[in-house]
């Protein structure tokens, strides 16, 4: 039989069976919960609706920019033409490269959590699919990470651009921000996320494309949400 820690057992006292409780009292509660010495993620979980009436499973894939931020730290690396460098350092990308880079992603060697690419150079960066796809790290235009604007896109993903995608079952998950946020700001960031969630409800749905939301933290219980 698996042993709860005392912890544990203490913010099992906050749970909320067969119940939905609006976002405010859940953050209130998660926030409540998130006892640990770390500045815990805020995260939000959805199960969405993926059939169409015609053609295949619908799939969401899209970024959100969360108005009060992630809170998430990203290193920043931005592939591009030569004479670009020195604006996407000045931007405040963390690793900037052009061939230099490319040799550093084919061998596998490097370190950092999102890439941001000139449309010009996707052509050599194409071919390294295999190494970045996986990761999570192939520049997509629609994701913000191609891009002729280096500045906008650094300041974007640094300051609260998040990307979102369901699984094959419907689910989808996103930090909407820290414990250390106010209640006031994860609610805003929230209902951002929420709302932009249900303007990607393509016109082949029927009824809601959001089914179930469930709001947590990293080492938390999470809490069904109903009402407003």
């Amino acid at each position: 039989m698996k042993k709860r820690s005392k912890r544990y057992k203490e913010i099992f006292k906050n749970s909320i069976k067969d119940k939905k409780v609006s976002a405010k009292e859940a953050l209130d509660l998660v926030k409540k919960n998130s006892t640990t010495k770390f500045d815990e993620s805020i995260d939000v979980t959805l199960k969405i609706n993926l059939k169409q009436t015609k053609g295949g499973d619908f799939s969401l894939r899209t970024v959100v920019n969360l108005p009060n931020g992630s809170g998430k730290k990203h290193k920043v690396a931005v592939l591009c033409e030569s004479e670009k460098i020195d604006d996407a350092k000045k931007a405040g990308a963390d690793v900037v490269g052009s061939d230099d880079l490319i040799e550093k992603i084919a061998s596998g060697k490097f370190n950092f959590t999102k890439l941001v690419c000139t449309p010009s150079m996707m052509g050599k960066i194409g071919k390294h699919g295999k190494v970045l796809g996986p990761k999570g790290l192939m520049p997509n235009p629609k994701l913000g990470t191609v891009a002729t604007d280096l500045s906008k896109a650094i300041k974007d993903i640094k300051t609260g651009l998040v990307e979102i995608r369901n699984d094959k079952d419907g689910n989808l998950a996103s930090t909407i921000g820290r414990k250390s946020f106010s209640t006031e700001k994860l609610l805003e960031n929230y209902k951002h996320f929420i709302e932009s969630v249900k303007k990607e409800k393509p016109e082949t749905i029927k009824g809601e494309l959001v089914k179930n939301i469930y709001l947590t933290s990293t080492m938390g219980i999470s809490y069904k949400i109903g009402a407003k």
